[in-house]
């Protein structure tokens, strides 16, 4: 581990450890955007992360990415999927955008996202219906985006079909003050409360013909190259941090907990033992995917993108598996918020649902396998 990510992973710990938990509760039951929380990860240089050296980030990979998600997600959800779609954008501004935007982002000034997802493909964000236009020297972008993590407090990395070239679609940098951007109602959701995922609709917006991130109808070479892999680890990391925490607060309480006519903590139950054993192996299992993930994408290995695809899929799946028996374990009380594993429970759901779906990555590992092709 190099210094300079030894150095952030502990200040990530720092910013967790004094805002981010103890924030937790609060921003879940009242749906309220982290936004302290999001100030101090960027203050650490967290939302950097993955910005080069020259514009002024910590200039490191998807490991370390994953690793600073993990962290986040162990303490709050919201704050951890807010952290990760800033840091998926930022991956694609850091090699198509303006230097200037790029510095914005590296230092934490500009919390950015990805608005990809629109009601007319659903989970297909690959392929937007939205579109853009000339209109003059400038580009008239017109979409309804569905899901918008950070919808009204970030700005956008959007998609469109191309203006002019063949391809599937091409992408944008929109500020979230430019005119035309609507957010029909705010997110109020079972998990996850706090990320102010939001529809969004841009009828008549303009931008520069220059705010196009890479070339007209390159998008989908953008979004599986640059965006699907990032996301993918740190959807995964998400999911793992969920379940580190799951298994922390279970533990806590089957140690603490007893038969009090017995005298006897409900860790001494050879059935609850088993129980944990079983949430600390599919863990461990999911840990051991991530990790030869990013070594499949560090080393170009042949089956790194069937990697990509498997670990978001068998950590979302993993990690409602996981908070289903930690709320098994945990009985009546893990319906109280003073166990904190009812939270969990519900933020981990998300993954199954948030695109590329489970469903999705399941059909398409399942033409990898196959031998067929993914599109």
């Amino acid at each position: 581990m190099s210094k300079n990510e030894s150095d952030l992973l502990a200040e990530v710990d720092r910013v967790v450890n004094a805002i981010v938990a103890p924030q937790a509760a609060q921003v879940d039951g009242s749906s309220a955007f982290p936004r302290a929380s999001v100030e101090a990860l960027a203050a650490a240089g967290a939302l950097g992360a993955l910005s080069s050296a020259s514009v002024g980030g910590a200039g490191l990979g998807p490991r370390q990415a994953a690793a600073i998600i993990e962290r986040i997600a162990a303490a709050c959800g919201s704050t951890a999927m807010v952290t990760t779609m800033h840091l998926a954008a930022a991956a694609v501004l850091e090699k198509h955008g303006s230097e200037e935007v790029r510095r914005e982002v590296a230092s934490g000034k500009r919390l950015v996202t990805l608005a990809f997802s629109e009601a007319g493909s659903r989970s297909h964000f690959w392929a937007p219906v939205g579109t853009a236009s000339k209109e003059g020297s400038n580009v008239r972008l017109d979409a309804h985006k569905s899901w918008v993590t950070s919808a009204g407090h970030a700005d956008y990395v959007w998609s469109s079909k191309p203006v002019a070239a063949e391809g599937a679609s091409s992408l944008w940098f929109v500020p979230r003050s430019a005119k035309g951007l609507a957010t029909p109602k705010p997110f109020e959701g079972l998990g996850l409360r706090g990320n102010d995922s939001a529809p969004v609709r841009a009828e008549g917006v303009v931008v520069p013909e220059a705010a196009r991130l890479g070339e007209d109808g390159k998008g989908f070479e953008v979004m599986m190259g640059v965006v699907l892999p990032m996301f993918q680890v740190m959807s995964a990391a998400c999911s793992l941090g969920f379940m580190e925490a799951a298994i922390a607060k279970t533990v806590a309480h089957v140690s603490s907990t007893k038969l009090e006519h017995v005298d006897t903590p409900l860790r001494e139950l050879p059935t609850i033992r088993a129980y944990v054993a079983r949430m600390r192996i599919a863990t461990d299992m999911v840990r051991g995917l991530l990790l030869d993930t990013l070594t499949a994408m560090e080393t170009n290995r042949p089956d790194a993108m069937l990697r990509v695809l498997e670990v978001k899929a068998a950590a979302g799946e993993t990690a409602t598996q996981v908070l289903d028996t930690a709320m098994r374990v945990c009985g009546g009380a893990a319906f109280r918020k003073e166990v904190g594993v009812e939270r969990i429970f519900r933020d981990a759901r998300a993954a199954t649902v948030m695109a590329p779906t489970t469903d999705v990555l399941y059909d398409f590992i399942g033409k990898a396998a196959c031998g067929m092709d993914l599109f």
